[in-house]
């Protein structure tokens, strides 16, 4: 039998362990395994409950999330931890503290009125539990409940309680469609661009890390972020990586040892100018429900760089950018998508695999070092 997710609650509020523990009991796959009030009691019902996942407030009395992480990565505990705080809302460096400590990604606590915002974000809050616990249960060899993150159509696009599609009967291995046949050879290469969802702040904190510090193209970055985290969310990355990482801002040149990631709520784009190439922003409509979109950058990349850019699609929910990453391998560009069994989500970079838009598919272990060796093609 399929096993449950099992969610461990940690927040000093009464109101908000009820609340988040509905959310929970009312989404398919998902089981509350217990609560806490604050760290210390979650450390002394991790051994009890033994969860695949923890819900974890920042702001609570005796050992805060902060701490709790802290003593999490002391004691070697691995069961991933999704943050939900008041604090993340209003303290993006907070935020990006728990990502360091180890925490596996956050959602924003509700503002204002709990009973106006509650379904905002109960969906994404399941999606993460789902995502998060189940890759943590395959690696401790349990059997989880097979639900289609990767499919477009997602079980968790309804609000909690309603009904969902069954989950498919059986995983089956991917199988690439017939790759489109590109314009050109791939030539040296000018520009990196990288499409990224869940689980990707520690993706890209590994991958930074990693990076040749000698990496000659410019790198922009589309990772799925609310608006407000993703400047502190560079930073955060400016601190491990060797390259300069900042937030795009409108102009910004693309110039060697630097990396642009998106800013929240605005799309992407680059643009050739007569002198240098710049990152240009943009308010159109979200595409495929997000803004930034890896679409449209990938688009923007394929438009200007043709076979001269490398395009990287890694773990996420849904397909943006499997479509616009094959505009770029139509034009001759190198294209890498991560595996499947690095991804807390196989579901970006399987419908790009599948449609026969990835060159090369690569582990996350293995991300920084094929970058940096493709980066150096014919240099």
């Amino acid at each position: 039998m399929p096993d449950p997710v099992n969610v461990l609650v940690v927040d000093d509020s009464a109101l908000m362990r009820n609340l988040v523990s509905k959310m929970i009991e009312a989404t398919p796959g998902l089981k509350v395994a217990d609560r806490a009030m604050n760290g210390l009691f979650a450390l002394q019902k991790i051994p009890r409950c033994n969860p695949d996942v923890i819900v974890l407030d920042i702001e609570m009395p005796e050992m805060n999330g902060i701490e709790f992480l802290k003593e999490r990565r002391r004691l070697g505990i691995e069961i991933p931890v999704v943050v939900l705080s008041a604090v993340a809302k209003k303290g993006a460096e907070v935020t990006m503290e728990a990502l360091a400590l180890g925490a596996a990604d956050f959602i924003t606590k509700p503002s204002g009125s709990v009973s106006s915002d509650i379904h905002t974000v109960a969906g994404e809050l399941a999606r993460l539990l789902l995502a998060y616990g189940t890759q943590y249960q395959k690696s401790r060899g349990k059997t989880p409940a097979a639900y289609p993150f990767e499919s477009p159509e997602l079980m968790l696009e309804k609000e909690p309680g309603t009904s969902a599609p069954p989950p498919p009967a059986a995983r089956r291995s991917p199988k690439p469609a017939e790759k489109p046949v590109p314009a050109r050879s791939p030539g040296p290469v000018d520009l990196v661009a990288i499409g990224i969802s869940t689980g990707g702040p520690n993706a890209l904190r590994q991958v930074f890390a990693r990076i040749d510090p000698r990496l000659v193209p410019p790198v922009v970055v589309v990772q799925h972020m609310p608006p407000g985290f993703t400047e502190e969310f560079a930073r955060s990355l400016d601190r491990i990586c060797p390259l300069d990482v900042k937030e795009a801002a409108d102009g910004d040149l693309l110039k060697p040892g630097r990396v642009l990631i998106a800013p929240g709520d605005k799309h992407l784009l680059v643009e050739k100018k007569s002198l240098a190439a710049v990152a240009r922003l943009s308010d159109a409509p979200p595409e495929n429900g997000h803004r930034p979109s890896a679409d449209v950058l990938f688009a923007s990349v394929a438009r200007e760089y043709g076979n001269r850019a490398l395009g990287v699609i890694m773990t996420g929910m849904g397909r943006d950018g499997a479509r616009e990453l094959g505009a770029l391998f139509r034009e001759g560009g190198i294209t890498l998508g991560q595996d499947e069994a690095s991804s807390v989500v196989y579901g970006m970079p399987k419908v790009a695999f599948e449609l026969g838009h990835v060159t090369e598919q690569v582990p996350l272990e293995r991300m920084a070092d094929r970058i940096s060796e493709l980066a150096r093609l014919n240099r």
